[in-house]
């Protein structure tokens, strides 16, 4: 029976809403400024059986695997889910999640005495023990070294908080009142939305209920069905790489084979390298939850973020590859590298099949996470969110020239220099947009930042600078690249050096710089409007040298306005230059990313 679209559209806002407000909850009651400030978490709903129906607008990352976190925890419990029960979980091997940090609260929905679906909340705890504060170790080499690892446990049972479960959890932790405050907010945002669910059902009837449940998953499937029928048939190819493993420098490569097949995508990653040593292999839930996320950016906003989307997309990620590591493999930098990676690969294969959606590369994070003892004992983790990088651009708009990570899409916020004031011993002397820097196209990418944070106290820094070695913003038909990033660190003793891209530093009061990495321009710069070109020389994103030099337009001595007839001659002089190295460009000479070689 054909279901009414009007009601469909209501049930599926309705619960859109539901895990908004979650996600409301959590950001009024949660005691971490990486949730109450900058909303590191995701809230999503499933129906019984673990498939993702709804999810709020957090952290794609997060909840693309919501489903395979679900669908352990009904393995585990098989038969033994109450009403009143809610269930924790992280590990990426046994119990569906992405990496460690990332724990989930699941709450089961009952309507009318039958399990109906799942409320839940995945956040990125502060901290879970392992080898460094903040829970990210560069010098992992295995999971056991990463912190405490949780299958799916049984949290409230019959609702009763279980507290010998609650005691081991808070001395794994070096910031027990920020873990108990936090999983407190999970609980509350997870029941509050679990009792509106509930309500839902109610109102429509659990039979209803369940043919709406399943309708949404159904006009998800047909909606991106519809849209890779629009494409051309064929294999489009890409790849994305590592320059070390953590601890040394390797070449790794991560490459994926994109089918497109009538109304069907096959996403294989055959070739791609072996597992690491280091801790940037990926686990299956967070390789599928990063391809979801890029298919999903790629194509219109209004393609449903559910599982129903992707029935029609296969994934083929052989195990024990970088993408799909085997036990005892460290995985906690997984949601961001080789997420991102992954990310860059789908959409430049994508890209080669409609290059006007193609999307220039976004800048790899550089910014390490810092954490000291306060005076009075307790560990404090901050995020060095302010060194964040720029975003590549699309056809029609330049990127954004800070965002989150990649892998976020803008849902994770960063937080203001003066709250990070307050709350840990630091100033802020320094957050600015960097200049001369974006890569350049008919739309340029996003500039990146200037950050400079003094650190008052000795503390411990933990490093991870993918993007300092090389350009990582790459550029897309016809754009430049963004410039890389650097990081210098400087002693009370004037000393100042460069951290290894991976590693813990152990030191006194410090002085933390970043020029954050740009992302990749789109199209010719030639292209670009000379009035937008000016605007950036007068918000000082690029300098007249460069904008004569690259966009060949002339800004006028005052600095103020273009000189037309010079900068028709100096754009008509580079073209005639391009057009000479072209001719002389020898074989096999780069070409913008996402174009075939």
């Amino acid at each position: 029976m054909s279901l009414d679209p009007v009601t469909l559209a209501l049930v599926q806002n309705r619960l859109d809403h539901v895990a908004r407000q979650m996600g409301w909850v959590m950001i009024r009651t949660s005691r971490s400024p990486i949730f109450n400030q900058s909303h590191d978490f995701s809230c999503f709903v499933t129906d019984a059986n673990g498939t993702l129906v709804s999810q709020a607008d957090g952290i794609p990352i997060h909840t693309g695997g919501g489903g395979f976190a679900v669908r352990a925890l009904l393995k585990a419990f098989a038969g033994r889910i109450g009403r009143d029960d809610a269930f924790l979980l992280n590990d990426p091997y046994v119990a569906g999640g992405n990496h460690l940090p990332d724990w989930v609260i699941a709450r089961p929905v009952f309507a009318r005495g039958s399990l109906f679906g799942f409320c839940c909340n995945r956040a990125h705890q502060s901290d879970i023990g392992g080898g460094a504060a903040g829970t990210y170790n560069p010098t992992a080499t295995e999971i056991f070294h990463e912190g405490i690892r949780l299958p799916p446990l049984k949290l409230v049972e019959g609702g009763t908080t279980r507290d010998d479960l609650w005691q081991l959890l808070m001395i794994n932790t070096r910031c027990p009142d920020l873990l108990d405050g936090d999983l407190r907010a999970m609980l509350g945002s997870t029941r509050i939305g679990a009792e509106q669910v509930a309500e839902l059902v109610e109102d429509l009837g659990p039979e209803q209920a369940s043919r709406y449940f399943e309708g949404i998953l159904d006009h998800g499937d047909r909606r991106l069905r519809a849209i890779l029928a629009d494409l051309p048939d064929g294999t489009y190819r890409a790849e994305e790489k590592f320059d070390n493993d953590c601890f040394d420098p390797a070449d790794i490569r991560i490459k994926v084979m994109l089918t497109i097949a009538g109304d069907r995508l096959k996403v294989d990653f055959t070739g791609t390298g072996g597992q690491i040593k280091g801790f940037k292999n990926s686990s299956l839930a967070n390789t599928y939850s990063a391809v979801y996320a890029a298919i999903a950016s790629f194509f219109d906003t209004d393609v449903p973020r559910n599982e129903g989307t992707f029935r029609a997309v296969e994934i083929v990620a052989p195990e024990g590859s970088l993408v799909n590591a085997k036990p005892p493999a460290p995985l906690t930098m997984c949601t961001v590298f080789p997420a991102h990676e992954i990310m860059h690969c789908c959409w430049w294969a994508l890209g080669q099949a409609n290059p006007r959606r193609n999307c220039a590369g976004w800048g790899k994070n550089t910014f390490p996470v810092t954490a000291g003892t306060a005076p009075d004992g307790r560990t404090w983790v901050m995020y060095n969110w302010g060194g964040n990088s720029g975003a590549g651009a699309v056809h029609g708009r330049d990127g954004f020239n800070q965002m989150g990570p990649m892998i976020t899409l803008g849902g994770l916020v960063i937080p203001n220099a003066e709250t990070y004031e307050q709350l840990y011993p630091v100033r802020v002397h320094r957050h600015e947009l960097r200049g001369d820097a974006a890569g350049a196209g008919k739309w340029r990418g996003g500039t990146g930042v200037d950050y400079d944070v003094e650190v008052k106290s000795p503390a411990e820094h933990s490093f991870r600078g993918e993007g300092m070695s090389r350009p990582t913003g790459i550029g897309v038909e016809g754009g430049s690249d963004g410039l890389a990033a650097t990081v210098t660190v400087a002693t009370q003793g004037g000393e100042s050096r460069t951290p290894p891209p991976y590693g813990i530093w152990r030191i006194g009061p410090s002085r933390l710089r970043i020029s954050s990495p740009a992302g990749g321009g789109y199209g010719d710069p030639l292209e670009r409007a000379p009035e937008q070109v000016l605007r950036d020389v007068r918000d000082e994103l690029v300098s007249a040298h460069l904008a004569r030099e690259i966009y060949g337009v002339v800004v006028a001595a005052d600095g103020r306005s273009i000189d037309a007839a010079a900068t028709e001659a100096a754009r008509r002089a580079l073209r005639q230059s391009r057009e000479q190295s072209a001719r002389t460009a020898p074989a096999g000479a780069r070409v913008p990313a996402g174009v075939p070689a």
